[in-house]
């Protein structure tokens, strides 16, 4: 999928710094990209896998240790 295609949209909770990740949306996709480096990588996931993905940060699954 070319990136001008792609509507990108950052959580409303990111701050200023822009430490932040960036998401695009299409049928039975979700494409994820860093917000610092629009030209790089772009993830893509698969719906399930999104789903899950999202599960999983809301049960903290990926938390750090200590902070």
């Amino acid at each position: 999928m070319q990136d001008a295609m792609l509507t990108w949209r950052k959580s409303s909770r990111s701050g200023a710094a822009g430490h932040c990740v960036e998401v695009a949306n299409v049928p039975a996709q979700v494409h994820v990209r860093d917000s610092k480096d629009v030209a790089g990588p772009v993830l893509t996931f698969g719906d399930g896998d999104w789903s899950g993905f999202i599960a999983g940060v809301r049960a903290g699954e990926f938390d750090r240790p200590g902070v």
